[in-house]
């Protein structure tokens, strides 16, 4: 403990839309938590949320914000097994920091739900940080050597992808449209849906999100800026121009892209929606959805299960994200291209600078 400092530089929202870079002092873990030296966290449309107080679950303030960041073990709590984590492990601090463990959710693995959970960069304090507390039972692990720069988007934008893909229950060999494919979560979904042997329909903006989405694996591009019909567009790209993609993932930050998709899923296919656009409502024609049997779900993080599986995609080199790695400093900036839909890829902060 005498090696670790007493302040460190963060990242603090202070009231809504006010975010300071600042030295505030290093935690204590508790009991069951770890504390993680950060190196690197990657910044998610999710946490421009949290600065702006969009949705309507109570937030922490002030708060430090981020929810994916990567490092490695300082300190270990009383409780934490010492036979299980090792100071100087990898690991990475995700959404769900915290569960009770004993609730009807979290007994059937599905702690995402549990009503107790703490979020890290939301109820409790993130990876905007040098050093962060997290509960030992949800951090993520990675192997010696991994890099943790391009390590950090798994923890939040690859598992929520891989859970939406695992909910949308498309088989290989199938067709998924991927609303959003050319930002931070879309980039690994592609490459998770290739993994899992899909046909990718990509739906962005811009050229250069075309590039990079084909790049990645995706078949089509389809870009909605310049789209004349999108739902036809998207339809043909499936290979069949009545028909449609079997899946849809909505990883939008805007609304319209929720009303359209049950315009193109193919019958008997399955919407997912992931992107959280504030105060966006999800609407469908009631007949069409009957009789042609169109699942519409939602699906939110994964569990400890899902983690461990999503991380084995990137451990074994099937997925990774393309990211552009800047200082904690200038998160002001990357804020500024989310709002702007400039984003291509993921931005991960370097804690150091």
């Amino acid at each position: 403990m005498s090696s670790i400092p007493k302040e460190q530089m963060a990242q603090v929202i202070e009231a809504d839309g006010v975010m300071t870079y600042k030295k505030i002092p290093v935690p204590t873990p508790g009991p069951e938590q770890l504390l993680i030296h950060i190196l690197y966290s990657g910044v998610c449309h999710t946490d421009l949320h949290a600065l702006n107080n969009d949705w309507p679950l109570p937030r922490k303030t002030p708060l430090v914000g981020g929810h994916e960041g990567a490092g490695t073990i300082v300190a270990l709590g009383s409780l934490v097994p010492t036979s299980q984590f090792t100071i100087g492990d990898a690991v990475g601090i995700q959404w769900l920091n915290s569960t009770c463990h004993h609730c009807t959710f979290c007994m059937q693995g599905k702690e995402y739900l549990c009503p107790e959970a703490q979020l890290s960069g939301y109820t409790v304090d993130g990876t905007f940080q040098q050093y962060a507390v997290a509960h030992a039972a949800h951090v993520a692990r990675f192997p010696k050597g991994t890099k943790l720069d391009d390590a950090a988007p798994i923890l939040c934008a690859g598992l929520t992808v891989y859970k939406g893909l695992k909910t949308s229950e498309a088989r290989p060999g199938q067709s998924i449209a991927i609303v959003g494919a050319g930002g931070g979560l879309g980039s690994l979904a592609i490459q998770y849906a290739k993994a899992m042997g899909l046909h990718v329909i990509a739906i962005d903006g811009g050229n250069e999100k075309g590039e990079s989405c084909k790049k990645l694996g995706a078949e089509t591009y389809v870009d909605f800026m310049k789209s004349k019909d999108l739902v036809a567009e998207v339809k043909a790209a499936s290979g069949s121009k009545r028909m449609g993609p079997h899946a849809v993932l909505l990883l939008a930050p805007a609304e319209k892209p929720f009303q359209q998709a049950t315009d193109y899923v193919r019958s008997n296919g399955t919407v997912v929606c992931i992107g959280l656009p504030a105060g966006a409502r999800v609407s469908m024609p009631v007949f069409d959805t009957v009789v042609r049997m169109i699942q519409v779900k939602g699906s939110y993080v994964g569990s400890r299960q899902d983690m461990f599986e999503a991380a084995d995609f990137f451990v074994r080199g099937l997925v990774s994200a393309p990211i552009r790695t800047v200082g904690l400093s200038e998160i002001g900036g990357v804020f500024d291209a989310m709002r702007e839909n400039r984003v291509v890829g993921r931005y991960v902060l370097d804690t150091s600078r």
